[in-house]
């Protein structure tokens, strides 16, 4: 018995309230995919996507023989626009673009007609000829073919189990419920949603969509379109043959059926073009803000940040250049300027673009849900993510404001390079924006695999994003394959090139460790190259530090303070993904079970701690004072204290003395992307003829570069307890051979090279990919 689900679903259409259509839409725009909505030239594309997306009375159908599963990459691609509702499997799968939950009754009135898969594929399993295809399916058997093989027996066997056959572009064949295709489904859609059939524009390429054309909506078939099609609806008065292939030819419709007023057709007007050829964009302004008098006075950076300098010297040679970050002084201030100089003398011809935000912006996108949703996350402690809706929507206006203010500074074909996870959706924004860039970006912090990052709710916005850029970078290769990893998980990734990771890299040496990594893939139809880049450290300053009268005496004065007692040294930021618990613990069991050690050795930790403002670290600083108390308490002598602590940052030239004099570097994160502290510690021994030792994470990112650290698995006591043993027991030519081997590649892979190798590899990939 054939059910006519466009009549059923119209008696049942004012049964439920359709839903995010709350009025008829001035057009429904129902598009196959394939050849018509993803196709045509990139301005046209632009200009029906930015159209879709800027009004609100465009209801957007995506209508495709595709599965449910491989429309779902389409939905992570941010330049595209997310469509009200989808058919897919040739119409015999609906859904809401949103919640991709089935539209009933419609689904209900699909799924009684279907048989099933089983009986349908036994019934035809002996008719030769017929290849299954290897594609998700649901309610539909597809198949290859040859012509020959849809011959009367095949028919007759389909109408036999009350199905239909659809055969198109000559070789493909699919098995449907009886009365279902791709124009019955819009039909019952159209009346359901209660739009007049006039306002509905249907848009294909090829015999497969020919039914919806049945249905005698306007229809278009664009430019390039299959043969067959065109010749099926030639003389079809409602019908537009277009000159235009993809989204031209939707265009040359929407104004041939006069759908929408001609104005709203023409391009958004487009962002303004600034001048600058290199435009950084940073949450980190390049210098600090103080009121010095009631006055705004910017100065260089104190800390010992190297990569702000670094990134700094690309424009002393005069290049044009921009760096956009936020600010959090109102533009009422009397001393706010939104495009300040960061200094005339040094970089002539570089300004920072400031994005305003407000406490309120500042304390969730940053304190609260980068700190709170994505720290966690990024760095495996996903049971402490806590993700918010409300919290992801600031995330998006923000990273709005940062893609915005870089489009407008940016040159034609600019270089614009982005840094880190809080601004992981510029590219998306800033794609849209200005298609012609050149868009790079650093990932700072850890990547972590695909069975962690797959918690977020977002993580096809993000990886949408993400793949926008034309170059990615990371610290090390194991971070950039688990980023493709979690890529392949949202849409279809081809890898184009793999490279070995050593010998800079190690391979099989430490859990972080990866012997080859994909730098080159395609995705959404792009190529995005990758590429690992350890962060470097300024030795050049180190040595400059050691150098003064003024670091002599401090190292002297703890070395005499230290009175030949050993000296284990840890430098962290309070935060649980550092280890700082787990070692004191591990230290504590060392003074256990080691009384020989007592009054030989001292450790000393330098805990950086977080903003009072940052509420999630109160517990984890509680519990580490009170294990500091305990050792102290349990193992304290006359003259000898086993336990320092310092709840306080040491400006970094009392650092270099600590460092200089300390013998066993010991650095121990849960997990780190790369950590800087063990590189500052290896140049400051290796300028001074040391003979210091790393006793360092296997799972901090520097582990696979700083071939020569003992390693140390910071997640088992047992051998955080054995392998500072080792350290403690290990004879002077070897640390300063493991020494004089990290210092090499500290020296060598410094701040600059890291820096003029990623900017060198990004703007290299781009001109290799626009002439591919």
């Amino acid at each position: 018995m054939t059910i006519d689900i466009g009549i059923q679903a119209s008696s049942l259409a004012t049964a439920a309230a359709p839903p995010r259509l709350h009025e008829p839409p001035a057009l429904l725009l129902a598009t196959d995919l394939d050849g018509t909505f993803l196709a045509g030239d990139v301005a046209d594309r632009q200009q029906l996507y930015q159209t879709i997306t800027r009004r609100t009375d465009i209801a957007l159908v995506y209508v495709t023989g595709r599965g449910l599963e491989a429309v779902l990459p389409l939905l992570a691609d941010p330049t595209l626009p997310r469509p009200h509702y989808i058919i897919c499997d040739v119409g015999a799968t609906v859904v809401d673009g949103e919640t991709l939950q089935a539209v009933q009754p419609l689904q209900g009135a699909i799924e009684s007609l279907w048989p099933g898969e089983q009986p349908v594929s036994s019934a035809v399993a002996d008719h030769p000829g017929l290849l299954r295809q290897d594609v998700p399916q649901q309610r539909r058997c597809s198949y290859f073919c040859e012509a020959q093989a849809v011959d009367r027996e095949l028919r007759a066997i389909v109408a036999s189990i009350g199905c239909d056959l659809l055969f198109s572009a000559g070789r493909y064949l699919d098995v449907l419920p009886r009365g279902v295709d791709k124009g019955h489904t819009l039909r019952a859609l159209v009346q359901y949603l209660g739009v007049a059939p006039g306002r509905v524009l249907v848009a294909g390429d090829t015999l497969n969509d020919l039914s919806m054309y049945r249905e005698g909506f306007n229809g278009v078939c664009v430019g390039e379109a299959e043969h067959g099609l065109v010749e099926a609806t030639r003389g079809l008065g409602h019908v537009l043959h277009a000159q235009r292939p993809g989204c031209g030819g939707i265009l040359e419709a929407i104004a041939h059926f006069d759908l929408l007023d001609a104005r709203t057709l023409a391009a958004e007007p487009g962002v303004p073009e600034g001048k600058s050829r290199l435009v950084i964009v940073y949450h980190r302004l390049p210098y600090e803000e103080t009121e010095v008098d009631g006055r705004l006075v910017r100065r260089p950076h104190r800390s010992p940040n190297g990569i702000i300098p670094t990134l700094l010297s690309f424009f002393a040679d005069g290049r044009e250049g921009a760096w956009v970050a936020w600010s959090d002084r109102s533009p009422d201030h009397p001393d706010y300027q939104s495009h300040p100089a960061v200094d005339r003398e040094r970089y002539p011809r570089l300004r920072t673009a400031l994005v305003p935000l407000d406490e309120a912006d500042i304390d969730i996108f940053y304190r609260r849900f980068s700190k709170e949703a994505f720290w966690p996350l990024l760095h495996t402690f996903w049971e402490r993510a806590q993700f918010r809706e409300d919290h992801w929507q600031v995330f998006l206006r923000v990273n709005r404001a940062f893609a915005e203010a870089s489009a407008a500074e940016a040159a034609p074909g600019a270089t614009v390079w982005i840094h880190d996870y809080n601004l992981w959706m510029v590219p998306a924004f800033l794609r849209e924006l200005r298609p012609d860039l050149v868009i790079a970006f650093f990932h700072h912090t850890h990547f972590p695999s695909a069975d962690v990052f797959n918690v977020v709710p977002w993580r096809r916005e993000i990886v949408g994003s993400l793949l926008q850029c034309d170059y990615i970078g990371f610290h090390i290769p194991r971070q950039v394959e688990n980023f493709v990893d979690v890529a392949r998980g949202a849409l279809p990734v081809k890898t184009l090139a793999r490279t070995s990771c050593a010998p800079r890299f190690l391979t099989y040496g430490c859990a972080v460790g990866l012997d080859r990594y994909s730098h080159r893939i395609e995705a959404g139809g792009r190529e995005v190259r990758l590429g690992a880049h350890p962060v470097g450290l300024d030795v050049a300053r180190v040595r400059r530090l050691l150098d003064t009268p003024e670091a002599a005496q401090r190292i002297a004065a703890l070395r005499d303070s230290l009175g030949g007692r050993r000296l284990l040294f840890s430098v962290e930021r309070l935060d649980y993904t550092k280890g700082t618990l787990e070692k004191l613990l591990a230290y504590e069991r060392l003074l256990e079970t080691s009384p020989e050690l007592h009054r030989k050795i001292s450790l000393t930790v330098v805990c950086v701690p977080a903003s009072r403002r940052m509420v999630i670290y109160r517990e984890l600083q509680t519990q580490i004072e009170q294990v500091v108390g305990r050792i102290n308490g349990r193992f304290s002598q006359v003259h000898w204290t086993p336990l320092q602590f310092f709840f306080r940052p040491l400006p970094f030239e009392e650092l270099v003395a600590w460092y200089a004099v300390a013998d066993i570097m010991w650095i121990t994160p849960l997990r780190d992307g790369l950590n800087l502290v063990a590189k500052e510690y290896v140049a400051v021994q290796g300028a001074s003829k040391g003979s210091g030792i790393v006793l360092l994470s296997e799972f901090a990112g520097v582990a696979a570069e700083l071939k020569g650290a003992l390693l140390t698995n910071p997640h088992d006591i047992g051998d955080l307890l054995t392998q500072v043993r080792h350290a403690i027991g290990l004879r002077r030519h070897e640390a300063r051979s493991r020494l004089r081997q990290m210092y090499e590649i500290v020296c060598h892979n410094d701040i600059e090279r890291w820096g003029r190798e990623f900017l060198a590899a990004a703007e290299r990939d781009a001109v290799v990919g626009a002439s591919a």
